[in-house]
């Protein structure tokens, strides 16, 4: 169940590092555009925003990464704990951001569940799997 949790976790990481890129790098692109339905002129308003939040998703994505190599290497080097406590801590963040937005903006909910869903099977999978 474990190796389960950290393949989501991992799934769930590259997805926020695909959000990063979609928020900092591309912003104003329609590709970008189209994904978060704004306008060139709403994207070029926001962009700094946008930046800073793709970084945030990015960290998070970091975070999980890290944890999923410690728990990975955990039975030789002793870090299986401090690895599941990041994978967990990155994941449990996505996971709530996911839960704000798909609270705050009922118009959003699709993006949250498509945003939420890999982070909740992680979470999930990695706790039943410590557990055992």
């Amino acid at each position: 169940m474990v190796a389960t949790g950290l393949i989501l976790a991992g799934a769930a990481a590259a997805l926020h590092v695909y959000i990063f890129w979609l928020e900092s790098v591309a912003w104003t692109t329609p590709r970008a555009r189209a994904t978060f339905g704004t306008t060139e002129e709403e994207a070029a308003a926001t962009r700094e925003l946008a930046f800073n939040q793709g970084f945030y998703n990015l960290f998070l994505a970091v975070m999980t990464a890290v944890g999923i190599a410690l728990v990975a290497i955990g039975s030789t080097a002793g870090t299986t704990g401090a690895g599941a406590a990041l994978a967990l801590a990155g994941t449990g963040s996505m996971l709530a951001a996911a839960l704000v937005l798909f609270l705050s903006s009922p118009d959003k909910r699709r993006a949250a569940v498509t945003q939420g869903a890999l982070p909740l099977l992680a979470v999930i999978s990695l706790v039943v799997g410590l557990a055992l």
